[in-house]
């Protein structure tokens, strides 16, 4: 199943060491470009006294989701430019094969899942809904859509992609590798909680093998961007990351907060079941 993946794994130099250099001199890299462009903006009198404050709270929508498209595009960029100095990867390389019918797919099929746990969640505690939609919601749903999409792609070029090409080529099995992949992914997931960090572990592993069964992270950046595109703008949770921005509905039950991680984990063994169960997404030789 992963003939495809192992493919795109295999180009370039993956000597152990060259995988070790290069996320440290991307993020190197990303840390000297984003202050030398922090500065250029602070000197031209183009950034406000207190953005480092705006750009950590979903409640300032505009520097907010803006931010995190500059800071995991500046990060995309250079970590694309340090894997092709180092290794001589090619961004089309760590994203494998692409196929935008998948990633379609992905999306639809998980914001769908996402809508059925919020419904679930609603039937359980319908008094932890609220409607809260106000005049910053429909500038919210733009911005949160570009600067969730970078976001999700960002992590999925280095997660599904980078990261897990070359614990695949490592252990030459792909459990091992999905699941310390996902475990990696996970762990940066810690200060939101312990309850989102295992569900990060979990969707790690699974979208770390969807990778490498369907050639690419097509799909998997699909279902990524939609698991955080509703919690941002459609569903927002009072306990996450996105807490304070205008969603379309509000939900505060942190009296939930494990079913919900148990519904998750469900959901996505069911994914994994039927990425893995049906032929339609096997990968095909690499192009």
């Amino acid at each position: 199943m992963m003939n495809t993946y192992l493919e795109y794994a295999a180009r370039g130099k993956n000597a152990w060491w060259r995988y070790l250099l290069t996320p440290v001199l991307g993020l190197l890299l990303t840390g000297v470009a984003g202050t030398a462009l922090a500065l250029a903006l602070t000197l031209a009198h183009l950034m406000p006294p207190d953005i480092a404050v705006q750009m950590q709270q979903p409640k300032f929508i505009g520097p907010f989701y803006l931010g995190i498209a500059l800071c995991f595009g500046l990060l995309t960029v250079c970590f694309a430019f340090t894997a092709y100095l180092i290794q001589g990867k090619r961004p089309a390389d760590i994203i494998g094969q692409w196929r935008t019918k998948f990633f379609v797919q992905g999306l639809a099929i998980w914001l769908c899942v996402q809508a059925a746990l919020a419904l679930i969640d609603f039937a359980i505690a319908p008094g932890s809904f609220s409607l809260s939609v106000n005049s910053g919601t429909f500038k919210l749903a733009s911005l949160a859509l570009v600067g969730i999409l970078i976001q999700t792609f960002t992590e999925e070029f280095l997660f599904r992609g980078y990261l897990t090409q070359g614990l695949l080529l490592a252990f030459k099995k792909p459990v091992p590798a999905a699941i310390v992949s996902g475990l990696l992914f996970g762990s940066l997931h810690i200060p939101n909680g312990w309850a989102q960090a295992l569900n990060a572990v979990a969707f790690g592993i699974v979208c770390a093998l969807i990778a490498i069964r369907t050639g690419g992270i097509a799909l998997t950046c699909g279902v990524h961007l939609a698991n955080n595109y509703f919690g941002a703008a459609i569903v927002v949770s009072g306990s996450d990351v996105f807490r304070g921005s205008p969603g379309f509905i509000t939900q505060t039950a942190p009296q939930l907060l494990w079913w919900d991680l148990c519904l998750g984990v469900v959901t996505l063994a069911a994914m994994f079941w039927l990425v893995f169960r049906r032929r339609y997404f096997c990968d095909a030789p690499a192009g």
